[in-house]
């Protein structure tokens, strides 16, 4: 008497070269509107479609596209996600700006957590400098929680992508971007460029 053996479950089509590496691209730089699911739930390019026959490339030179070929150098964070709104990318960038210039003046760079001692006596640090920490020190303080400001931090501050936060902090990748929405939306109320959401 035979066993009745079960039916093989269909096998997924070997995607076509260099396929895999275009998906992996778009990701990473948050260009992701030219994705979408196959049956098998693998991201896939969208056939037919100008932008699925672009070819992306890496390089330090930059990020252009002449002749269909768009080649992806170090993208800043705040512009390559694509989802942000003005509102979001203008706080980031703002919060960025306080923390460089806080760093200036030939001021040795500090941890986040460190103190500034404010005394001085001929010369020292310059009021401007002063002002940006202070300025990037409320804002810190407007995210409230530190796992948001962590993912922030990295994002605006150090320039990191949201692939590599979310290596760094074994979280999912959506989970980092809602991080950085969340944070940027509290950093937008704290700079008045939009009105909070009362909780109700």
């Amino acid at each position: 008497m035979s066993r009745k053996t079960k039916p093989a479950k269909p096998q997924a089509p070997k995607l076509p070269k260099g396929e895999a590496e275009q998906v992996r691209i778009r990701r990473e730089i948050g260009h992701d509107f030219a994705l979408k699911d196959d049956a098998f739930g693998r991201k896939r390019l969208t056939a037919g479609t100008r932008e699925a026959a672009r070819v992306y490339e890496v390089s330090n030179d930059g990020f252009t596209a002449t002749g269909g070929i768009v080649r992806v150098g170090t993208i800043d964070p705040l512009l390559g996600i694509t989802s942000l709104s003005s509102q979001q990318r203008e706080a980031g960038l703002r919060y960025r700006q306080d923390f460089r210039c806080s760093q200036q003046a030939s001021v040795k760079p500090m941890r986040w957590t460190e103190r500034v001692d404010g005394g001085r006596h001929g010369g020292g640090i310059a009021d401007s400098v002063l002002d940006a920490g202070r300025a990037h020190a409320a804002a810190t303080r407007a995210l409230g929680h530190w796992e948001v400001a962590a993912v922030v931090r990295r994002v605006c501050c150090a320039g990191g992508s949201i692939k590599g936060v979310a290596e760094q902090t074994g979280e999912d990748r959506d989970v980092v971007t809602k991080m950085l929405k969340v944070g940027l939306d509290l950093l937008a109320v704290h700079y008045g460029m939009m009105i909070g959401r009362r909780m109700g």
